[in-house]
């Protein structure tokens, strides 16, 4: 089982799309898959499940079917973290409900982090928390892999979350504010890696699994914007141009993938997507992955070809990352 971080500390990158239909592919390829939405905003939780469907997730009183349902017990200091309920939208894709009390587990998160060096046992068993909370998911779905939302903020609660991660993907717009992020990413990813090594031998709880905290890094996306005809192009091919470049020296010092020519395509890349924004409002209206959408719901034409396209290149990244988590292609 493989734990694969979506994280980008700056908003609209379609992060959470991304998740969303890689999700679907996996689970069209029968490649159990967990996804687990830890973003408190809930953005992942809402395409999968419809406004009116979460009210019983969310109850002002009593239990929260939820990623901060199974945590109450220990940030409220009444327990140890519960199993979680897994909303099954498919056979073989499972889903850890967001919340947006997550929020309110980031100051105990924090205060928790320095306590670590002081072997304190609370202070290691709410930081394994989350991942433990994984785990118990994938386990009640047998997930092959689990593709975890984060926010798009570098606070405790993301560090806590990316604790569980085995490898990081970084979905990337093309302009200059994600270039920027990257500066910050790659340096706070570094920092959160080391210190972790430095805590994680001084727990005192024998029966306690804490995470590895290894963090790799996986490659990027790059999330391609749809354009207007005023919007200059020259701009775009700049930023573009300059991310294998600022990704390698900044979050990907550690884990470079060898590149066997000079003139090879960037290794750090694992994929460069298309927007689709003419099948968006489509899938949102028939509540189905983009590239899942049939004639009756009004792919025809262009749409149905473009349909066909997201397919494919969903298809060819979810096996490109399989490969790089270390999930067999013959699963897929």
């Amino acid at each position: 089982m493989k734990v694969v971080a979506f994280f980008n500390a700056r908003a609209s990158a379609r992060k959470t799309s991304l998740v969303y239909h890689l999700a679907w592919m996996y689970a069209y390829l029968d490649v159990n898959v967990l996804a687990a939405d830890l973003d408190p905003q809930g953005n992942l939780t809402s395409m999968f499940i419809e406004d009116h469907e979460l009210e019983p997730f969310w109850p002002q009183r009593g239990e929260r079917r939820t990623a901060f349902g199974a945590l109450r017990p220990l940030v409220e200091g009444a327990g140890d973290v519960s199993v979680p309920y897994v909303a099954e939208p498919d056979l073989g894709l499972g889903m850890i409900v967001g919340d947006p009390l997550l929020a309110t587990a980031e100051e105990e998160l924090s205060s928790q982090w320095p306590a670590c060096l002081d072997h304190k046992p609370r202070a290691f068993r709410l930081l394994s928390a989350l991942p433990q909370v994984l785990r118990m998911g994938a386990r009640q779905i047998g997930a092959q892999i689990i593709l975890v939302d984060v926010g798009p903020s570098l606070g405790a609660l993301n560090r806590a979350a990316i604790l569980a991660a085995d490898a990081i993907v970084v979905p990337l717009a093309t302009d200059i504010h994600s270039l920027q992020g990257l500066h910050n990413l790659g340096p706070t990813l570094r920092r959160w890696r080391k210190e972790w090594r430095a805590r994680r031998d001084r727990n005192p709880v024998e029966d306690l699994e804490t995470p590895e905290g290894s963090m790799r890094s996986a490659g990027y996306i790059v999330m391609q914007r749809a354009f207007r005809l005023d919007q200059p192009a020259g701009a775009y091919r700049r930023w573009r141009d300059a991310i294998p470049d600022v990704y390698a020296t900044e979050v990907a010092v550690e884990d470079q993938p060898s590149r066997q020519a000079v003139n090879d395509p960037d290794p750090n890349c694992l994929a460069t997507l298309k927007p689709y924004s003419s099948l968006e409002p489509l899938a949102r209206e028939a509540r189905k992955p983009m590239f899942a959408l049939k004639p009756a719901d009004g792919a025809t034409g262009g749409h149905g070809v473009a349909v066909r396209e997201c397919y494919r290149d969903f298809k060819a990244l979810a096996e490109t990352l399989a490969q790089r988590v270390g999930i067999e292609v013959g699963q897929l």
